[in-house]
């Protein structure tokens, strides 16, 4: 008796024990070779934008935490009293907005970058108290679909979920925390984040590296959802398909415009039809 290894659904192999059959060659009795290991299953890599793609920001409180984290850090840092509302930031990396607020109230280059860190870390400091407070959420919202659409892929076993943002990485998985749909990512936490490049476009590059850091193995492809050229732009450099939705400042002519292959983009009015993003991601 001989085992043989089989797959099971969920792609996990079982041994079984099955009697091979045996054939004779001049009077030599040969027997068949048993069935080969099981392949891995095939994993899809999934990233998110944050902001104006998972989350919209809503009311007099807009994106407070997020915005007040940024006020902090230049009050403390450079004694200015200044907010990223003086600057066009949407699809940038918080790096490249706090050197472009800074730049617009007069403040060398050399001097905004050598005190970069200590602006990232005053933000982060601000982050934790906000999330210990209790209002890291003010002024966000969960947008249509996104709570089903990660609790649908969390339930999968061929892909992996993560973040592909221009955030800090802390402040962007404090705001899924906040509001209530961090424990539907792939865990340990994979992703690509404003606190590991300034250009956007490395970023998906960094979140399919990090799959084989983090959990051992490489994804056989991958997929970016946004909703900014610039996310569309990280989605081609990082080999990924690019899911664009026009929730966020800009619209589907825009984000299809950004793409160098228009056959690589495909622009959805957001992500309530759970069902299409899942057919439009390859898994349906």
């Amino acid at each position: 008796r001989m085992h043989s290894c089989v797959g099971t659904p969920n792609g996990t192999p079982h041994f079984t024990h099955r009697t091979h059959r045996s054939r004779t060659t001049r009077g030599r009795a040969i027997r068949s070779a048993p069935d080969a290991m099981a392949a891995p299953l095939p994993k899809t890599l999934i990233t998110f934008d944050v902001d104006g793609t998972l989350i919209k920001s809503v009311g007099t409180h807009a994106n407070k935490f997020h915005k007040d984290a940024f006020a902090h850090a230049f009050k403390v840092v450079h004694d200015i009293d200044t907010n990223i509302d003086v600057i066009p930031h949407h699809g940038s990396t918080d790096q490249l907005v706090v050197e472009a607020v800074l730049k617009h109230h007069g403040v060398p280059h050399d001097v905004v970058w050598a005190k970069m860190s200590e602006c990232t870390d005053a933000m982060l400091a601000y982050a934790y108290g906000a999330a210990v407070a209790g209002f890291a959420a003010t002024g966000l919202e969960i947008l249509p679909g996104v709570q089903e659409l990660l609790t649908a892929l969390a339930a999968r076993e061929d892909v992996v979920v993560g973040l592909v943002t221009g955030n800090l990485e802390r402040i962007a998985w404090i705001k899924m925390k906040a509001l209530g749909v961090e424990h539907l990512f792939t865990k340990p936490n994979i992703g690509g984040f404003g606190s590991d490049r300034t250009d956007r476009g490395e970023l998906v590059h960094i979140a399919r590296q990090r799959c084989i850091e983090k959990l051992g193995f490489e994804v056989s492809r991958a997929v970016h959802v946004g909703d900014t050229p610039n996310d569309v732009k990280a989605a081609e450099h990082g080999g990924a398909i690019a899911l664009a939705v026009t929730t966020g400042v800009f619209n589907g002519e825009a984000l299809k415009d950004a793409a160098e292959d228009k056959g690589n983009v495909v622009v959805m009015d957001g992500l309530s039809d759970v069902n299409a993003v899942l057919r439009a991601c390859g898994l349906a």
